[in-house]
């Protein structure tokens, strides 16, 4: 990136946009690490502290609770400030991080886990939106390849620490760790965030709104965490969940009709940037988390990688998407015609997918490195886009809820394709569950037979994305703002 100064707020320096921005991308951090540092010490604390059958419950509990407040954070920092509601995320997630680290038994840490999901739910889409206040939308996206990094840095460097520190310190370090961070992360922003410039309005926050659409997301993720692992998917269990989940969203629909102020105004679920875009970014993060949770194993038994080996193996996908940021950065900041990068990668990223799936012998592991790295980059171009064309289309008192209400889908879209995945992938092999054990029906399979079970795997992968195209192309193109100032953008196509 070069350092050229960036439209920013009047009131703002270049250097000091650039110091908001890492400020912001070090409350990121505390997000993104905690969400992969933790699985590979849950062994350690399951023996620890007992009841490991509990164990996914350090997990889900996290995702529910930072799932669902997302979109509220956003609605909030649209009302009192981008500085307050990020202060007080960050200050929940550290005592949240306290209350886990010292934390006597495995139901404290799972509570204090929800806690820390509290605060979590806000780091992520609050930064997004604290950019987008500072930094114009023609040349935003060059920022957000610092997102993409931290993105990155997270997905390699969590699981390692995870594992070091608690199989040779202490599992409770994985929690410290974000003490130090945290408090870096508000010395770094306190001072600086009193300069943003200030786009809230009084607004009436819609409680029963808000009740209503985190109660549905945490019904729906429940069910989608549970079903074919814990109960099967036509368990009582598994389709109250679902009935109540739909039942929950048809009252949140309901609301949003006779609110006075509902929780997400209309003129942002009319808007077909936000529909469209949003619709996208599901797909394509869905389809991210989902491609990252199954090639290890399919590395591991198609090519006989050791599970380290398998991790190292995901370096070429993970660092695809920071490429695909930049390219896509680059673009926008020149081009008039800036959606071209995302298309063009997308239909290779679909091209590649479907490639995998075609052959029914198994492919060398430089080809499907070289495929995966393609697809990587092809939806890292998508990540920026998406987010910048979203915030472009609302106005700035509006910035928040629908930088919020984009990352909340996108959680819940993540959720909901990993068990899809996840769901066929077991249907074509189902004695994966005993591969830490060493299952006899897999260490008898070839690769060539390995390659044909993860083939509807990939087949389907290609048809989400093929489907996350067709979203992207209805999504409008409009003009890029040059400024923060408001300023309605018109279309260009």
């Amino acid at each position: 990136m070069d350092s050229s100064p960036a439209p920013a707020s009047p009131t703002l320096s270049h250097p000091e946009v650039l110091r908001i921005i890492f400020g912001v991308i070090v409350a990121m951090i505390l997000a993104t690490l905690d969400q992969t540092i933790v699985v590979t010490a849950l062994p350690t604390i399951g023996r620890n502290l007992g009841n490991p059958e509990y164990l996914p419950w350090v997990v889900t509990a996290y995702l529910l609770s930072s799932t669902a407040v997302t979109p509220l954070y956003g609605k909030v920092s649209d009302i009192v400030g981008r500085r307050k509601t990020l202060l007080f995320a960050i200050t929940v997630f550290i005592l949240g991080s306290l209350a886990c680290a010292l934390s006597p038994n495995l139901l404290i840490l799972i509570i204090a886990r929800a806690v820390q999901g509290l605060g979590g739910g806000g780091l992520i889409s609050l930064a997004q939106t604290i950019i987008a206040d500072i930094v114009s939308p023609k040349e935003r996206a060059r920022y957000m390849v610092y997102i993409s990094g931290v993105y990155m840095f997270a997905s390699i460097s969590g699981p390692l620490l995870g594992g070091y520190m608690a199989q040779h310190l202490h599992w409770s370090l994985i929690f410290w760790i974000n003490l130090p961070i945290g408090l870096l992360a508000l010395a770094m922003t306190n001072g600086l965030l009193k300069k943003l410039p200030r786009h809230e309005k009084p607004h009436k926050l819609d409680f029963l709104g808000a009740a209503l659409m985190a109660a549905a997301s945490i019904a729906l993720m429940l069910a989608l965490s549970w079903g074919g692992i814990h109960y099967p998917w036509i368990s009582v269990q598994v389709l109250g969940l679902l009935a109540g989940s739909v039942a929950l969203w048809a009252a949140f629909i309901w609301r949003l009709s006779v609110a006075p102020e509902p929780f997400i105004p209309s003129e942002i679920l009319k808007n077909r940037v936000v529909a469209m875009g949003t619709v996208t970014a599901l797909l394509i993060m869905g389809t991210y988390i989902g491609i990252t949770a199954y090639l290890p194993i399919y590395m591991e038994l198609n090519f006989g990688l050791s599970a380290s080996q398998s991790g190292l193996s995901l370096i070429p996908f993970m660092s695809g998407t920071v490429v695909g940021a930049v390219i896509a950065g680059r673009f926008m900041a020149h081009a008039v015609n800036y959606k071209m990068p995302a298309t063009v990668g997308l239909v290779f990223s679909v091209v590649g997918l479907g490639l995998i799936a075609a052959f029914k012998h198994n492919l060398g592991l430089a080809v499907v490195e070289v495929l995966m790295a393609g697809l990587s980059i092809g939806l890292g171009t998508v990540f920026p886009i998406t987010t910048v064309s979203i915030q472009n289309a609302v106005s700035p008192h509006q910035m928040g809820t629908a930088t919020g209400v984009m990352g909340f889908f996108r959680s819940l879209g993540g959720a909901l394709i990993v068990a899809l995945f996840g769901a066929v992938l077991f249907s074509q092999l189902p004695d994966i569950a005993s591969l830490e054990t060493g299952g006899t029906k897999l260490a008898a399979m070839g690769a060539d037979e390995i390659h044909m079970a993860f083939r509807p795997l990939f087949a389907l992968a290609a048809f989400v994305l093929a489907i996350a195209l067709i979203a992207f192309q209805q999504m409008p193109q409009k003009a890029l703002r040059t400024s923060v100032r408001v300023s309605d953008a018109v279309s260009i196509e």
